[in-house]
């Protein structure tokens, strides 16, 4: 059975971004082609502001606005280059390449130590990931709702059959709704 702890934690307002693989906002706003393979882990951040767009921000935007200190910054680079190596191995090994993904991390207040703890404080999925199969390169993540790609059920289910946890007959099925129009008011 799987189980899950949930704690209450005070969130970091910065998205942590790993980027193996060049493409996405990277690649346009840089001017990199599509499927470049990094020599090493690019390391972003942005400010969590929906209504600013998640602006990409320096580590000295981080410390200057308080936003983490120093030693917590480093913390949570060396916890996000971990997660990094153990997704690209797991993933390498269900014939998937993790391109780029997202973190976002929190406080939890630790009883035994009586200090903060910092921990993960988000989903890893294809979400929150960019999924691309090796041999085909096919996408099998968001991708495939954010370019109108299509079989985005399929693409997770596809995922979670090589992770192991899903079993291969499911009774889920894809919903088509068809293209969105726009709806026109009478003036009255």
């Amino acid at each position: 059975m799987r189980e899950q702890l949930i704690k209450h934690a005070e969130i970091f307002p910065i998205e942590f971004i790993v980027r193996n693989i060049a493409t996405g906002s990277l690649s346009k706003r840089l001017g990199i082609p599509d499927g470049t393979i990094l020599e090493k882990p690019l390391f972003e951040y942005c400010y969590k502001d929906d209504a600013l767009g998640d602006p990409l921000i320096a580590k000295e935007h981080i410390l200057i606005f308080g936003w983490a200190k120093e030693d917590e910054l480093d913390e949570i680079n060396k916890m996000t280059f971990r997660i990094n190596d153990l997704l690209q191995g797991m993933f390498r090994g269900i014939g998937i390449k993790l391109v780029d993904f997202k973190l976002e991390y929190g406080k939890v207040w630790d009883k035994e130590n009586e200090q903060k703890e910092i921990v993960l404080a988000d989903e890893i999925s294809p979400d929150t990931c960019r999924l691309w199969d090796i041999e085909s390169e096919k996408k099998l993540d968001k991708d495939r709702f954010r370019k109108d790609l299509g079989n985005i059920i399929q693409a997770y289910q596809e995922v979670a059959r090589r992770l192991n946890i899903v079993p291969e007959e499911t009774n889920i099925s894809e919903v088509n709704f068809g293209k969105t129009t726009s709806i026109k008011f009478k003036k009255k």
